[in-house]
């Protein structure tokens, strides 16, 4: 028979290891149930992006197919854990809000997210990309690429911005 105190510990262990998974639930908020086991997984470093989505993102993101690419990104990185995912997704977004007079507010506010997103579960909040197909390697240069679009100033109405390239 199993004595009443170790019946009593596996009961005490039970409840403590349930409360800090509904504290970790509260303060993460997943909004998917590939977010929870996404985070409890790199929680304890085991997460893993499917890399062949994550090629297949890259290569529609290179043939400027965005909404494709953002797609296969979402399969390699379901939880959104991923650094360097998060922030093709982000470039992507402001690739494809991108335009010679002005910018689509929209999808610049949804690469903020996700470029928010990916430094915040980058080691030390830093990203670097190295990608010869790419003008920004830094989520530092895209954050400010992306919140210099969304703020309105006198420069916006300048002529001489129709000549200024996409990055």
């Amino acid at each position: 028979m199993v004595r009443e105190s170790v019946v009593r510990a596996l009961g005490a262990a039970a409840s403590v290891a349930y409360a800090a998974l509904i504290a970790w639930l509260t303060v993460s908020q997943p909004q998917s149930i590939a977010e929870v086991t996404g985070g409890l997984t790199a929680s304890i470093g085991v997460y893993r992006v499917d890399e062949l989505a994550f090629e297949d993102g890259l290569r529609f993101f290179h043939q400027d197919q965005f909404v494709e690419a953002r797609a296969a990104f979402h399969r390699a990185d379901a939880a959104g854990r991923d650094p360097r995912t998060q922030f093709y997704v982000a470039y992507s977004y402001y690739r494809e809000g991108w335009g010679r007079l002005s910018h689509d507010d929209a999808l610049y506010a949804k690469g903020l997210e996700a470029v928010d997103r990916a430094i915040a579960v980058a080691p030390g909040g830093r990203i670097v990309v190295d990608d010869p197909g790419l003008q920004m390697h830094s989520a530092d240069e895209l954050r400010a690429e992306l919140v210099a679009g969304t703020t309105r100033e006198w420069s916006d109405v300048n002529p001489v911005r129709v000549f200024r390239g996409r990055k």
